[in-house]
């Protein structure tokens, strides 16, 4: 086998959005040398995540990321549901089994704190590098990436991990199927300044006639409204007196996954591994648990037992399965369509909220607790 260069990274990034920001953060923890890469030019400067997750706070704490976040975020004390705004059910998360609760703040802040305490290592990502292509050859992968200033180049690691989003071309490289459906509607997003018309230490969801309408205040006077029904901002609470929009977007839900994770020497995380809808704030969070995982199993393979990379697939890929799973089940039942499924909504969501064990399930798994993060097969975080 042709040995690697001496200034090879121990692992190559690519794509350096939040989940790839964190695994470069816990894999320099374990020692790990990495490089990481991204196509954009720039950091994110808007926001399709607003949660940090109660399990991601976890995980992040001993870095000092936690706490940094805590600093700029505001606690989600649950979440209220609501027909012609009037309540209908709730679900309270301050009895929720962690010290911390849900932590709203924009994806935007999260990336950058997460690139400051990187920075303080030593470690910053490469913009404007795109993934070509890649080639496993033995004890090494060969990867081509190519730059507007560079041209193209070969970074030669002995393991990637592709962090580069839903339409990740590191998953379209070693050939992982990207099972699962779609919804077909368009779900329009706002950041957009309101007259806070509700309560800003709750999510809000109203449900209407063929769909819904999620509210959650960002900061005092911006709120995230977004929503499955056309003329949107038609639908928002008496009082709200619309102002300037910030941002303004859509998107469609899909909940699909990889079908592996690992081929070989190259791995997946994050939106390249699974996406699903954003009702249940689980997707970036999702994400930092796989990173975090990751790290454990890649750290040891490195070390010499190369199984635990496969490990990473045995450990993570069910959980996927389970919360993509879950994750449609909820927007099945809470997007309202077709009537009948509006009408069992209307029936079933304040039956599943006032029935205590039924609650603490729902609450446990939109906070990120419903399992421990497993980092081996025997053992648990």
């Amino acid at each position: 086998m042709p040995a690697l260069p001496e200034q090879s990274p121990d692992i190559l990034i690519v794509g350096a959005g939040p989940v790839g920001l964190a695994a470069a953060l816990f894999l320099d923890s374990h020692g790990v040398g990495v490089h990481l890469i991204d196509k954009g030019n720039n950091s994110s400067t808007t926001s399709r995540a607003q949660i940090v997750n109660p399990r991601s706070l976890e995980l992040l704490e001993e870095n000092g990321v936690a706490a940094k976040i805590l600093k700029e975020s505001r606690d989600v004390l649950g979440v209220r549901f609501y027909e012609d705004w009037k309540p209908v059910a709730a679900l309270d998360f301050t009895d929720i089994p962690s010290r911390y609760k849900m932590a709203a703040i924009p994806q935007a802040r999260t990336e950058a704190l997460l690139a400051e305490a990187l920075a303080l290592r030593g470690i910053a990502p490469e913009r404007g590098r795109e993934f070509i292509s890649l080639k496993q050859t033995g004890e090494a992968v060969s990867t081509l990436v190519s730059s507007e200033q560079s041209g193209e180049e070969t970074i030669v690691s002995r393991i990637v991990l592709g962090t580069d989003g839903a339409h990740s071309p590191t998953r379209a490289a070693i050939g992982a199927d990207w099972v699962g459906h779609g919804f077909p509607e368009s779900w329009p997003l706002y950041d957009i300044y309101l007259d806070d018309p509700l309560d800003r230490d709750h999510a809000h969801v109203l449900f209407v006639d063929d769909g819904l309408v999620f509210m959650l205040c960002i900061e005092p006077g911006l709120w995230r409204v977004f929503g499955n029904v056309p003329d949107l901002l038609d639908h928002l609470p008496a009082g709200s007196n619309p102002g300037a929009v910030e941002w303004q977007s859509s998107f469609h839900i899909g909940d699909k996954l990889a079908e592996n994770i690992v081929v070989g020497r190259v791995a997946l995380a994050g939106d390249a591994a699974h996406i699903h809808s954003p009702v249940g704030a689980r997707g970036m969070n999702l994400g930092i648990e796989d990173a975090y995982v990751f790290a454990a199993c890649a750290a040891d393979a490195l070390g010499g037992n190369w199984e635990r990379l496969n490990d990473y697939a045995r450990l993570r890929h069910p959980v996927h399965r389970e919360v993509v799973s879950r994750m449609d089940k909820l927007t099945t039942l809470a997007r309202g369509r077709p009537k009948w499924m509006a009408l069992l909504r209307h029936y079933l969501i304040p039956g599943m909220t006032r029935f205590g064990p039924v609650a603490h399930r729902m609450c446990d798994f939109i906070t990120g607790l419903d399992e421990p993060t497993r980092t081996n097969i025997d053992r648990l975080f």
